[in-house]
């Protein structure tokens, strides 16, 4: 779904909206699919969990501001939105690491609706190499810079061991990607014209922890004032 629309200058959106901006397509995409064609900001806010003011701010980056008594022309907006994350255009992505994750994630069908094309799936393991995932021979990590060329990859993603991701990540980097995102629980070193977006499901999980027990602490100190 390549679109000829050249992309918007730098308008200096701040990195606060921008990790917003996903929330509020998510919502726009599923507003679409109900055949709602408009909505308000504060019906819009409270789908998203986003203060209202704070909405409209973070629209307003778009040059969008919606319309008073009618709110926002959803399909518009999701235009909008999809062009400042760059989703206008599709995105090759790898994956490296044909473990339990990185199937799971080149199994994950709502990539390609979302303009994400999963181009490669590559792994060192030779008992792994040439099994089929998802549709994708995985291939060998050996080859991983033609990969790169011959995709077009943009993206990549690590899904291996701590120890192989930095390895990676550095061939990555000199084959040309700039974007990768990081399963591997460890802190990448990259030159600043790289972007890397880190996930660690485990922190993740530890601060659900830590939630829950202050959540299970404030019933027992409930049961014991009553």
């Amino acid at each position: 779904m390549t679109s000829s629309t050249p992309p918007p200058k730098d308008r200096g959106i701040p990195e606060a909206t921008v990790a917003r901006l996903p929330v509020y397509l998510r919502a726009l995409q599923s507003l679409t699919e109900r055949g709602i064609p408009t909505i308000s900001s504060e019906d819009l806010a409270a789908t998203t969990g986003v203060n209202s003011a704070k909405l409209r701010k973070d629209l307003s980056h778009l040059g969008s501001y919606g319309t008073r008594g009618v709110g926002y022309d959803v399909e518009y907006l999701v235009y909008q939105v999809s062009r400042e994350l760059g989703l206008t255009q599709d995105w090759c992505v790898a994956i490296i690491g044909a473990g339990n994750l990185g199937r799971a994630l080149a199994n994950y069908g709502g990539f390609g609706s979302r303009g994400f094309r999963i181009a490669a799936l590559l792994d060192a393991d030779p008992d792994v190499v040439g099994l089929g995932v998802a549709g994708l021979t995985v291939r060998h990590t050996d080859i991983l810079e033609d990969v790169v060329v011959d995709e077009g990859v943009s993206i990549g993603v690590i899904a291996t061991p701590a120890a192989a991701a930095q390895g990676v990540c550095d061939r990555f980097v000199r084959a040309g990607v700039t974007s990768v995102l990081n399963f591997a629980p460890v802190v990448l070193n990259v030159p600043p014209t790289v972007d890397v977006r880190k996930v660690d499901l485990s922190i993740e999980l530890q601060i659900l922890a830590f939630h829950a027990q202050r959540k299970a602490d404030g019933n027992r100190l409930g049961l014991l004032d009553g």
